[in-house]
């Protein structure tokens, strides 16, 4: 049994990893031994590989966050233009009635009502 940890893994995965492991002579394949000059290119190749995905995953927890922040804003925005709404419309009717209150008033004194 072997335990392989992926340390500060966002959001938390279960990763599943399977191995043929073998012993003694049966653990040597003669025929797919590698050269050396061949296991430094593929652990250069792998290395990269590596770098990539951190660097992808990064930029997705980077893209989640943004998600996240960027839905906060329209939330407060969205709150914010209704009470805007609110108080223009108060305001718009508020002055419907002085308007009117002033003409009823206006031609009253003129006695034409």
């Amino acid at each position: 049994m072997a335990c392989f940890f992926a340390i500060d893994q966002q959001p938390p995965l279960k990763i599943p990893v399977e191995f043929d492991w073998r012993s003694g002579v049966a653990a040597k394949d003669w025929s797919n031994v590698a050269k050396k000059g061949s296991v430094d290119a593929m652990e250069y190749e792998l290395k990269k590989l590596a770098y990539t995905i951190t660097s992808i995953h990064d930029e997705m927890i980077y893209l989640r966050d943004r998600e996240r922040e960027m839905q906060e804003l329209n939330k407060v925005t969205n709150s914010r233009m209704a009470w805007l709404s609110f108080l223009s419309l108060f305001i718009c009717l508020s002055v419907a009635g002085m308007q009117i209150w002033h003409l009823k008033s206006f031609f009253e004194k003129k006695k034409l009502i």
